[in-house]
């Protein structure tokens, strides 16, 4: 269910129990600002999810209230997934939904990262 951007950080979403371990995830990247790892229904061969390690609901409450420090590591960190993985030369795509018109369903920012086939338009019409 689309969530509202604007909401408070519940601390009991799926992304913050994986933070703490409390659910498993199969990791392919940590550091001090961003966890990545795979998807439980991937919509690409490679789907990668990567999470920064702060209560932040969206792209718009990360970027109003991250310090200048941890966006960069969090920018670095989905670059460093995207070349690590092999991702650049083919090339991939970059997803970050906000809120109910855009889609997101976990209170906490996410950045999809798809690749491994052509993936058509942006959007379907």
């Amino acid at each position: 269910m689309p969530i509202d951007a604007t909401q408070a950080y519940d601390d009991q979403n799926i992304f913050a129990k994986i933070l703490r371990d409390e659910i498993p995830a199969k990791r392919v990247y940590e550091d001090q600002w961003a966890i990545a790892f795979h998807d439980i229904n991937p919509q690409a061969p490679t789907h990668i999810l990567v999470i920064p390690r702060g209560p932040y609901v969206s792209w718009d409450d990360f970027s109003a209230n991250a310090s200048g420090e941890t966006i960069a590591g969090f920018v670095r960190a989905v670059g460093t997934v995207a070349r690590d993985m092999g991702l650049v030369a083919p090339g991939y795509r970059l997803l970050a939904n906000t809120g109910g018109h855009g889609g997101q369903e976990v209170p906490h920012l996410h950045v999809h990262l798809f690749a491994g086939q052509p993936l058509g338009p942006m959007l379907a019409r």
